[in-house]
């Protein structure tokens, strides 16, 4: 992130709306480039540095779909046609011989077809008998055209590509890759994330709480929903609310770590002094959201490390976090920004609010009897209270003019649910 000066630009009265916050975080945001070799079972969630290929067609052979005989030659065989059984072929114990005209070998899920067969019939359609020369079979109910055989290449051919440079790897690609023999790749090295968390009236948990005192819950929030996200802290700071001890972990911080986090202290209280800190040591880019919950929210840098001041209420810390934070921690490891899928659901209930910002309300995805979907909402909304996370499926995006909103209003949300593959 390049530059150190103070913007001379005023900031917005109502705070700069949320796309425009995104894209200018993003524009000024430029990739670590840094990566590691890592073994197969720590990539989940990385991003791969580099495109793998496959070493070799897998699975490499003609294998069997399911239990049952291998016979010589490809024809569509007949109801009541004979085959003389030579051998067996099991998973990992394939048959070393070649099928002969009249020959059949027993053959098991995944298990390599012999040499000169070219159909599996399934052992229910089949009656096993005694020939003169020893065992074998007889075709007894109609084949159909399905030969029952997994050709070599199936899931991949020598040289395949089999994910690109930048993918970012869930269980399905990493179960791939294993079966294509593949144990080490290269991703993208994660922003090192450093957290401050200030306050004078905030307690650890467990602590005896005296007058206006509260036990402090962002540390423990935001840590899990970044590793939620793929993301960790790397350092962590609870200072009070006093401007040495603030400078010095701001510096500290900026110093080892990718990007620095801080909640509370960027607004206009006589006890905020984070803003001012960062204008003092780099640069506040912007301050104030027009967005509920979120509005003291600033953006800037401290030293060259990018800063991201969220609210200190806990809900408005997370929300911001997720629509701002996360997005940028993306763009620094490389990978193409994925956002909240978005889709159009129904109010299921009447609700009550007062126009003037955006709106990012949380709630419960429900699904009617006819199969609309709607949405729940549950509770007070307000941004200091942490049950209105617990359950949300949706972010209900709430365009600024609308006031109270009846049921069955139509409106676009958010879902907060991540893929599983």
């Amino acid at each position: 992130m390049a530059g150190s000066a103070r913007s001379s630009e005023p900031f917005p009265a109502e705070g700069l709306p949320l796309k425009q916050a995104q894209a200018q975080i993003l524009e000024a945001l430029q990739p670590l480039g840094c990566s590691e070799a890592l073994p197969l079972s720590a990539c989940r969630g990385r991003i791969t540095a580099e495109a793998v290929t496959a070493a070799a067609a897998v699975p490499g052979f003609r294998a069997s779909i399911m239990d049952g005989y291998a016979i010589a030659g490809d024809a569509p065989p007949e109801p009541g046609q004979r085959w003389r059984l030579v051998g067996r072929s099991a998973a990992g114990t394939p048959f070393a011989g070649v099928l002969a005209a009249g020959e059949a070998v027993r053959v098991l899920t995944g298990a390599v077809v012999p040499q000169g067969s070219g159909r599996v019939l399934p052992q229910e359609l089949v009656q096993p008998l005694a020939l003169p020369q020893g065992l074998g079979l007889e075709l007894v109910r109609p084949a159909g055209a399905n030969p029952w055989i997994r050709g070599p290449e199936e899931e991949a051919a020598a040289g395949q590509e089999l994910v690109a440079a930048g993918c970012r790897l869930g269980a399905a690609e990493l179960g791939r890759l294993a079966s294509c023999g593949v144990e080490q790749l290269t991703v993208w090295v994660r922003p090192r994330l450093g957290l401050l968390i200030s306050g004078d009236e905030l307690l650890p948990p467990g602590a005896v709480r005296g007058p206006g005192q509260i036990w402090e819950s962002n540390s423990a929030l935001l840590t899990a929903l970044l590793e939620q996200l793929g993301y960790g802290v790397s350092q962590q700071r609870v200072v009070a609310d006093q401007p040495e001890p603030l400078r010095q972990a701001l510096l500290e911080l900026a110093g080892c770590c990718d990007v620095v986090v801080s909640t509370g202290g960027v607004s206009a209280g006589d006890s905020d002094w984070i803003r001012g800190l960062v204008a003092e040591l780099g640069e506040v880019r912007f301050w104030k959201l027009f967005l509920k919950p979120g509005r003291p929210f600033a953006w800037g840098q401290v030293g060259g490390t990018p800063f991201f001041g969220l609210p200190g209420n806990p809900v408005a810390a997370a929300i911001t976090a997720l629509q701002l934070l996360w997005p940028a921690l993306q763009r620094l490891e490389g990978g193409e920004i994925q956002w909240l899928p978005r889709l159009p659901v129904r109010l299921e209930q009447e609700l009550r609010r007062g126009a003037g910002r955006p709106e990012l309300a949380r709630a419960r995805l429900v699904v009617a009897p006819d199969g609309t979907l709607l949405a729940r909402v549950e509770g007070s909304q307000a941004s200091s209270r942490i049950g209105s996370l617990q359950a949300a499926d949706l972010l209900l995006e709430i365009p600024a003019e609308l006031g109270t909103l009846e049921a069955g209003t139509e409106l676009w949300a958010q879902l907060l649910r991540l893929p599983i593959f």
